[in-house]
């Protein structure tokens, strides 16, 4: 008999959303058909994505969606031997069981000094989102100036390091003192705590009195109606995330972008990763190498034990973690 723990979303997020949105439930799973595999959790992926998509994507008592790394266990699909190790959007479950459709083999040559934990971060989505956000929208030259807001989290962190590679100076905000000389520790040029800073346009144009070419952003909202007023002409912004907007329960008003996107003739683009799933080898690759050759440092935020993934989870959108987030089972 092999049972299965999954939590799942007893009550649809009103506002910021709370312990008791959560409800862990446990069941037994069926015997293996051929060509089905036995997969169990090793790494949980955190991600702030669940928020906004809460809505569209689950009904009240549907497991929480979200990635995970597993290994199998038991196998009747020759695809996939047990003993090895995949990403999924299982969701958030101990255990499952799979056809194998959505699921993707990890290398078998996946460095062994290397957590495998690192296919849901840097070598994963939030690397992808980083890699093809930079160089397909923001397209930086050497030179020139690239801001990241929530730049100690998963995707910001790659984002700055990728940026210094390409000859940029990068400027990052974060929301605490600790952030802040961890950032500068990776190699940010610049970096100040928006929380402490009496005026976000006068920090702004301290880090970068030459403006700023390309925009990363990540939070949405205000903050980024002061950035657009600081851009370059002919700047890149690329949209990943709007952080600062997710748990309103009344709908922010403007002020409104159309005018300095007029003006000084910017590029404003959001963008999903899964855009450039047909270059998905691509950029894992890429990332790979770099994280390999230590050009490209990994940070996580581990939490320990499948029964604090709520806790994981309000934790992100507070903005706990520095580096990746993820729940190891």
């Amino acid at each position: 008999m092999v049972r299965a723990k999954t939590w799942t979303l007893k009550k649809h997020f009103e506002g910021f959303p709370k312990l008791s949105d959560f409800e862990l439930k446990e069941v037994e799973l069926p015997p293996l058909k051929n060509g089905e595999v036995l997969l169990e959790a090793v790494f949980f992926s955190i991600d702030p994505y669940l928020r906004p998509y809460s809505k569209t994507q689950m009904k009240e008592g549907d497991k929480v969606i979200g990635s995970q790394v597993s290994k199998v266990v038991e196998s009747k699909n020759s695809a996939f031997p047990v003993g090895a190790f995949v990403v999924s959007h299982a969701g958030w479950t101990t255990r499952y069981i799979s056809d194998g459709g959505g699921l993707s083999l990890m290398p078998a040559d996946w460095p062994s000094h290397l957590p495998r934990s690192l296919a849901l971060g840097t070598v994963g989505m939030p690397g992808l989102t980083a890699y093809f956000g930079l160089s397909e929208i923001c397209r930086p030259k050497p030179g020139e100036v690239i801001l990241v807001n929530a730049a100690a989290g998963a995707v910001g962190t790659v984002v700055g390091q990728l940026g210094k590679l390409k000859g940029c100076k990068v400027v990052g905000c974060a929301g605490t003192d600790e952030k802040v000389a961890f950032l500068k520790d990776l190699g940010f040029d610049e970096v100040f705590n928006y929380k402490k800073v009496v005026s976000l346009a006068e920090a702004l144009k301290k880090a970068s009195p030459e403006g700023y070419d390309c925009y990363f952003d990540h939070v949405g909202g205000e903050f980024s109606s002061v950035v657009l007023e600081q851009m370059n002409t002919f700047g890149r912004i690329a949209v990943c995330g709007a952080i600062s907007l997710y748990n309103d329960t009344v709908p922010q008003k403007g002020p409104y972008a159309q005018l300095p996107i007029l003006y000084k003739q910017l590029c404003m683009e959001g963008f999903l990763s899964s855009r450039w799933e047909p270059r998905k080898a691509e950029g894992l690759a890429a990332l790979l190498k770099l994280v390999a050759e230590g050009k490209l440092k990994c940070p996580e935020h581990i939490t320990e034990g499948f029964e604090k993934m709520p806790a994981a989870f309000i934790g992100v959108l507070k903005g706990e973690n520095t580096g990746k987030a993820v729940v190891k089972a």
